[in-house]
């Protein structure tokens, strides 16, 4: 099957060209031997199918991060056959260096003008064929949101892969350095090497580390003392390589633009540019983002619950009702009826009966994502960020931990400093991600329902506080040092796409879902199988297993307010997923199947003052089975997955004590 890669600038619309050639016909896992996504897909075009594979977003091909080595290595020994380069039309000249690294390849590439709508705006002007001429490639001009142009992309990129044409970027990086290339290339050719002669040859007079340690392993390349007085001779001088390099790459764009782009005589005050006035204004930024996310979190309850809360656990109790019916129809054993019912119903419903909120948080936050804002978020940030320490696009992946902790904590890849990425890491856990909302719900339910938005809004904001103070401390203690700045991209505003909303929010939803039906649904079992032994006992009572269990971790929860065995066992069961404690909750009262029953057994157990306490343990302590291997993974060393176990534990035990103890002191109950 031939395969197409594409390969662009963040923001360049990448993505949303990705899923118009795909459809639905995609599928996200990981690249070999890193954490970096792969996202694959496959087009249907002319009763022919192709592959379509999704690259990391970069702005260069070098070797600063994980990105750009699964970019550039893909194009180099993955063999693409057309590699289609997603351009944005509205910031053409910074695009293009990245085309130009592609061409140095000597990849088939095709580019996508991208967004060519809201470069006519803008009054930018192209002349489609010379910039194709002067670029050696096909220049097509699409809007990927419209699906315009993507036909026409897709035939000049099938007509590339039958076509054996060699392309080659037409730069040159002035006579020294052309001459140097040359003579490494006479060194080089006909060396079996993964990478082109050529290619490798400039990365050598950039100083690029990889390339150097690829080369000095090959003995038929470094068997030659000419060749090694070469090397030396380009390691005195690799700065001044380097530097010419990339000032050379900037004037062939340069040059490039200025013959085939007309630009408007004076740059006009776009909408974009009227709105961040306001939005990321040095005072009013932060308090804008606050009342935003206040209002996503109260629609959240106004819309999901009042909408289609009752409606979700309704619908559960009727299944109930009517699979506990047909068991009894059929004379199914007691303990079949009370495994079904009370475990799993009682367990994995009472999780399920709060997927209309989630669903409608993840539309919302899908639209703030669309739209462009959510960038805006981390900008606004930026400032609180450096006074504690820490680089601005840490925030970034905070944000992404709100739907989930892993690629929350993934994401921190694109920190370069080694500093800010280990403690991005180690702070990502404290974001309330989507797997703890049916806790906070139900609580929530029980006890604040008519301020379920603002008490949503505080446990937020509580975890990003937490995290914010101990990436200070951590700054100062554990990793001392510079920190990095960074520069961030500011996309315009965007009507939201209805279709990459939905598509957003599947993407999170579908993985709740799945979670509860693997995961969720394997621990109900373990912890039913637990409350039901050893036979005799009363079952979910304290004699059981389960209810030793609870009993022995129990204590430890008393200074917090809610030392009971089945908080205890909640609590213990969410190190394996956080939906986890509510379904165990669900089944320890009883085997509660609906979750306006578990909410009234709360009421019960609790109080406001201990529901509140309850909702600060699950938010900070020890994260999910999946997060801590995720973080095992990214620092390659089980030592910072332990640390983060005990010290998550420890904050989340000191801040519930804390709330309990001083509250009571103030008189709450």
């Amino acid at each position: 099957m031939n395969t197409i890669a594409l390969v662009g600038n963040p923001n360049s619309g990448k993505t949303t060209l990705f899923n118009a050639l795909t459809g639905s016909n995609q599928h996200v896992g990981n690249w070999p031997g890193v954490t970096v996504e792969k996202k694959e897909g496959v087009l249907k075009f002319n009763e022919k199918i192709y592959n379509i594979v999704d690259l990391p977003g970069t702005y260069s091909l070098g070797a600063f991060s994980e990105d750009e080595i699964v970019a550039r290595d893909y194009i180099l020994k993955g063999n693409p056959n057309v590699v289609i380069n997603v351009v944005d039309a509205t910031n053409i000249e910074r695009n293009l260096y990245l085309t130009t690294q592609l061409l140095e390849m000597g990849a088939k590439v095709v580019v996508a003008l991208n967004m060519i709508d809201e470069a006519k705006e803008r009054n930018i002007k192209f002349d489609i064929k010379a910039l194709s001429e002067k670029l050696g490639a096909p220049v097509i001009p699409t809007v990927a949101s419209k699906r315009k142009g993507i036909e026409e992309l897709i035939k000049q990129s099938i007509e590339l892969i039958e076509k054996d044409i060699d392309f080659k970027a037409n730069i040159s990086y002035g006579e020294n350095i052309d001459k140097e290339v040359e003579k490494l290339k006479g060194f080089l050719n006909n060396k079996d090497l993964e990478y082109p002669s050529q290619w490798i040859a400039i990365k050598l007079l950039e100083g690029d580390k990889y390339i150097y340690e690829l080369v000095n392993k090959d003995e038929n390349v470094n068997s030659s003392n000419e060749f090694k007085n070469v090397i030396h001779n380009i390691k005195n001088n690799t700065e001044d390589y380097e530097l010419e390099i990339v000032d050379k790459r900037y004037e062939f764009v340069s040059n490039i633009a200025d013959l085939t782009v007309t630009l408007p005589d004076e740059a006009e005050e776009t909408i974009t540019d009227k709105i961040d006035k306001v939005l990321t204004h040095k005072w009013l930024g932060l308090p804008i983002f606050a009342l935003i996310m206040l209002i996503v979190f109260q629609l959240t309850f106004t819309v999901g619950e009042d909408l289609f809360g009752e409606l979700m656990g309704r619908g559960i109790e009727i299944l109930s009702e009517i699979i506990e019916n047909l068991l009894i129809i059929i004379n199914s054993p007691s303990w079949i009826i009370s495994f079904v019912t009370e475990g799993i119903i009682g367990g994995v419903g009472a999780v399920v009966e709060f997927v209309p909120l989630i669903v409608v948080l993840y539309m919302l936050m899908g639209f703030l994502e669309d739209s462009g804002y959510m960038a805006r978020a981390a900008y606004v940030m930026d400032n609180i960020m450096r006074a504690l320490g820490l680089q601005g696009k840490t925030f970034i992946s905070m944000i992404v931990g709100f739907g989930c902790n892993v690629p929350g904590i993934m994401s921190t890849r694109t920190l370069e400093n080694k500093k800010d990425r280990m403690i991005a890491i180690l702070i990502n856990p404290f974001m309330s991600c989507g797997a703890k909302l049916p806790i906070y719900l139900v609580f929530i339910a029980a006890f604040f329902p008519n301020n379920g938005g603002l008490v949503l809004f505080f446990l937020y904001l509580l975890g990003i506080v937490v995290a914010l103070l101990m990436g200070k401390i951590f700054s100062k203690t554990l990793f001392k040092g510079e920190s990095s700045y960074f520069i961030m991209e500011l996309p315009p505003y965007r009507l939201p796409t209805l279709r990459n909303v939905l598509r957003n929010m599947w993407d999170n939803v579908s993985g709740f879902l799945k979670r509860a039906g693997t995961t969720i649904f394997a621990v109900v079992t373990v912890l039913w199988v637990l409350a039901m032994l050893p036979l005799g006992v009363e079952p979910y009572g304290q004699s059981s297993i389960l209810g030793q269990i609870g009993l022995f971790i129990a204590p430890i929860f008393r200074p917090a307010g809610f030392g009971t065995w089945q908080a205890a066992v909640g609590l213990f069961s969410g190190i394996a997923a956080k939906e986890a404690v509510i379904a165990t909750l669900g089944m320890v009262y009883a085997g509660v199947s609906q979750g306006a029953e578990l909410v009234s057994t709360i009421q019960e157990v609790f109080t406001p003052l201990t529901a509140a306490s309850f909702m600060v343990m699950t938010l900070l302590y020890i994260p999910c089975a999946a997060t801590i291997g995720t973080i095992k993974k990214e620092t390659n060393s089980y030592k910072w997955a332990i640390f983060t176990v005990v010290y998550t534990f420890a904050i989340g035990w000191l801040g519930a004590v804390l709330v309990f103890q001083i509250g009571s002191l103030l008189g709450f109950s």
